[in-house]
């Protein structure tokens, strides 16, 4: 059974890749649910969590007659095999015999699995080893034990799959960002007062109205270092694409984030200046449909605003939603960028 907070955060998701794993029992209503339900969510005082069907029904709540918790297609089922195999080889399997333990051919089984989870097998193998690296690493253990019990062979594979995807070393990763240095400046722009900061990596965060303070707050054990000829050079060039948005991907990028995350931001890079995205529409472009609300936190959680573009992310009804610098800077960029489009 997995974690309490783990669940409860796939139910919120609505996530289809937890389908199988659990089952959420309301005990206000008497019923258990798939993660994936598309019933209005119940209180979390009235959720309980149990490993499958029979434990919930042994517990005297009956199944959901909308989302069939107990009723898994053949795909679905096959699927749910892999990833627990994945799980307990703990590292990547091959893809021809997942795919042949399950009767499928190796390209049609891999749309399967990315439809499921958005990631490939393989893809999804790492992002398990990377995650379960970080969890050790958080938790102030030592480097190379959490490199080894997350499944890497060697401590430079570990480096190696967390190039350009943590930023910094493990060690500073465990230790807040010890040692890394944070170089920063707040600048004046057409939108507003801009705060961008880079590593040597590149640019982890640019935020309208923001600080040194409320930089410290996110990287507290970092140095930071005002200013500096070399980031001058970064600094014009981040102004530059952010008063005349376009294609940002020349400007190297320090983040990170889960793989669900990365993936959306991902998808937001994608989209073409002058043009707007559904948060349905993005859940859909990482191979998750029914992740609507775990799409839209994961743009609300980009960390580089525009070189990101969650500004040309919009709800369904064609309504603006929310953006985290105010809805006055997200219509400026979406019109000025529909003024280019036009040009």
């Amino acid at each position: 059974m997995i974690a309490e907070d783990e669940a409860w955060t796939a139910v919120l998701a609505r996530d289809r890749a937890y389908d199988g794993r659990f089952v959420t029992g309301v005990l206000s209503t008497g019923i258990y649910c798939r993660p994936s339900c598309a019933a209005r969510h119940p209180r979390r005082t009235n959720v309980r969590f149990f490993a499958d069907g029979a434990a919930a029904r042994a517990a005297g709540l009956r199944a959901c007659l909308r989302c069939s918790p107990d009723d898994f297609s053949r795909d679905e089922r096959a699927v749910l095999d892999a990833i627990a195999a994945i799980k307990a080889a703990g590292q990547p399997l091959a893809l021809g015999g997942l795919a042949a333990d399950n009767g499928y051919s190796p390209a049609h089984f891999q749309r399967l699995f990315k439809r499921a989870t958005g990631l490939s097998p393989a893809a999804y193998a790492r992002a398990l080893r990377l995650e379960r690296a970080a969890d050790a690493l958080s938790g102030g253990g030592r480097v190379t034990d959490a490199v080894y019990d997350a499944g890497f062979a060697a401590p430079s594979r570990f480096y190696e799959s967390t190039e350009g995807r943590l930023g910094m070393t493990p060690s500073a990763w465990r230790d807040g960002g010890r040692g890394v240095r944070v170089r920063w400046a707040v600048v004046p722009t057409s939108l507003g007062a801009m705060l961008v900061a880079a590593t040597d990596t590149g640019v982890c965060r640019l935020s309208f109205n923001e600080g040194r303070e409320a930089l410290a707050a996110r990287f507290p054990q970092a140095e930071l270092i005002e200013g500096g000829e070399a980031f001058g050079n970064l600094l014009a060039q981040v102004v530059a694409s952010v008063e005349t948005p376009g294609d940002a991907s020349h400007i190297p990028l320090d983040v990170k984030g889960t793989a669900f995350q990365e993936a959306v931001w991902r998808a937001l890079q994608q989209i073409p200046a002058g043009e707007t995205r559904s948060y349905a529409q993005i859940a859909a472009a990482v191979g998750k449909p029914g992740a609507v609300r775990a799409a839209g936190s994961a743009n609300g959680a980009n960390n580089v605003a525009v070189l990101i573009p969650c500004h040309r992310v919009i709800r369904s009804d064609g309504s603006l939603g929310g953006y985290a610098y105010g809805l006055a800077i997200k219509r400026k960029l979406l019109a000025r960028e529909a003024g280019q489009a036009g040009d």
